[in-house]
C-alpha cells in the first residue's frame, strides 16, 4: 500500500511539473480587483497579488501606498496556454479597467494603481504593445492610453492579508461597492472563458 501511495504522489508531482506554464504580469489599479477577474478564467492556474516596477527591495503595503517606492500594485498570474492564451489575458485586462488615467482606477489614486503591463519574453512585449497601439487608434476611450509597457524584474508578493482578498471578504464595503460590479460585468462579457 505505501509503494502504492508513493508512486501516485510521484506521478502527481511530475505532472505538475511538466504542465507547461507562463507567467502574466498585470496592474490595473487595486490589486484585489484585479487578482478577483483573472482567478475566474479557465486555464489560470494561480494568481498571487503583490508589487513591483518600483525602486524598493521588499516593500510593505504601508510603504507602497506612502507613494514613495515607484512600485505598483500588480497581480502574477500562472496559466497554461494551452488553455488561455495570452492574448486573451490582455483583452481581460484592457477591459476591465481604465487604461486612459493617470495614476488613478476610480477612487483610487497614486502611482501604486498606474496601468502596467510587465512583460516576461520578446512575444509578450509584442503582443502588448500592437494590441495598446490598435486600442489607440480604435477610439475605443476618448483619452489617449498611458499604460506603460515595462519588462519584468521583480515582483514581491503583498502580505498574506491581501491575497484571495475578494474570496475572503465579501462583504467588506470595497468589495461590495467596486469589486462585485466589476465581477459581475466581467462575468457576462467573459461567460465564454470562465471556469466551471
Amino acid at each position: 500500500m505505501k509503494l502504492l501511495l508513493l508512486f501516485f504522489l510521484i506521478n502527481n508531482n511530475n505532472n505538475n511539473n511538466n504542465m507547461n506554464v507562463k507567467t502574466a504580469t498585470f496592474g490595473s489599479g487595486c490589486f484585489w480587483c484585479t487578482e478577483a477577474i483573472f482567478e475566474l478564467v479557465e486555464g489560470v492556474v494561480d494568481v498571487q497579488s503583490g508589487y513591483s516596477a518600483g525602486d524598493t527591495e521588499n516593500p510593505t503595503y504601508k510603504e507602497v501606498t506612502s507613494g514613495t517606492t515607484n512600485h505598483a500594485e500588480v497581480v502574477s498570474i500562472t496559466y497554461n496556454p494551452s488553455k488561455v492564451s495570452y492574448l486573451e489575458l490582455l483583452e481581460i485586462f484592457w477591459r476591465t479597467h481604465d487604461p486612459t488615467t493617470l495614476n488613478r482606477q476610480g477612487a483610487d489614486v497614486g502611482t501604486q494603481y498606474r496601468s502596467i503591463i510587465l512583460y516576461h519574453d520578446d512575444e509578450q512585449r509584442a503582443l502588448a504593445t500592437k494590441t495598446l497601439e490598435e486600442l489607440d487608434k480604435s477610439g475605443s476611450w476618448a483619452s489617449p492610453i498611458v499604460t506603460k509597457i515595462e519588462k519584468f524584474n521583480k515582483f514581491y508578493i503583498a502580505e498574506d492579508y491581501h491575497q484571495d482578498y475578494y474570496a475572503l471578504n465579501p462583504n467588506n464595503s470595497y468589495c461590495s461597492y467596486v469589486i462585485s460590479p466589476k465581477i459581475d460585468k466581467f462575468k457576462k462579457v467573459f461567460s465564454d472563458i470562465l471556469k466551471n
